[in-house]
């Protein structure tokens, strides 16, 4: 895995030995910021479930001001410490190692961009997203990016939230994006 573009760009991070985590693959990673490019800049990134830290190091190169990383794995937050210090972003870094509804307690700022992307067959991504709004995380302008394969699944529980819409889906080989937003957005 490499960081794409930004100031990072071209560095090669490492990934976790582990088949409880997935990393993005660099060609979804690389359309997922090229859909975003112009989104970035300035804002704050919330990477939960964060593994190696490959989105929000992706988005921190790309001129986020800060990005939280959560995960529960000492073993992926160890991973994303060496990452953010071979990148020399760890100054814009928030790392919390807990289970992910305790971490977001500890987020007290509305998050521009979400990444969630949780392991594929815990059914993490919707409950996260309820937690998300009850914790009052989410502004009209946030974006929450989901990958999944589980895209019936996912996108039938999100249509249930009556706060939110699916805005686009992008399918790349088993991996899915799904783009959410506040409704009436």
């Amino acid at each position: 895995m490499r960081v794409i573009s930004g100031i990072a760009r071209g560095t090669k991070i490492s990934s976790i030995e582990s088949l409880a985590t997935r990393p993005t693959l660099d060609r979804v990673k690389e359309s997922l910021f090229n859909i975003l490019q112009n989104d970035i800049k300035n804002k704050v990134v919330l990477d939960l479930f964060a593994g190696s830290g490959a989105l929000g190091i992706e988005a921190l190169s790309r001129g986020a001001q800060k990005a939280y990383f959560c995960d529960n794995s000492k073993e992926a937050i160890k991973v994303l410490k060496q990452n953010l210090e071979k990148t020399k972003l760890i100054k814009s870094a928030i790392i919390i190692n807990k289970d992910y509804k305790l971490a977001l307690k500890e987020i007290k700022e509305k998050i521009d961009i979400i990444f969630l992307d949780p392991p594929y067959k815990l059914d993490f991504a919707v409950k996260s997203i309820k937690e998300l709004l009850e914790l009052n995380l989410i502004s009209a302008e946030s974006l929450i990016i989901v990958e999944t394969d589980e895209i019936e699944r996912d996108t039938k529980e999100i249509n249930e939230i009556e706060e939110l819409e699916i805005i686009d889906k992008r399918k790349y080989g088993r991996a899915n994006l799904i783009f959410i937003k506040k409704r009436g957005n």
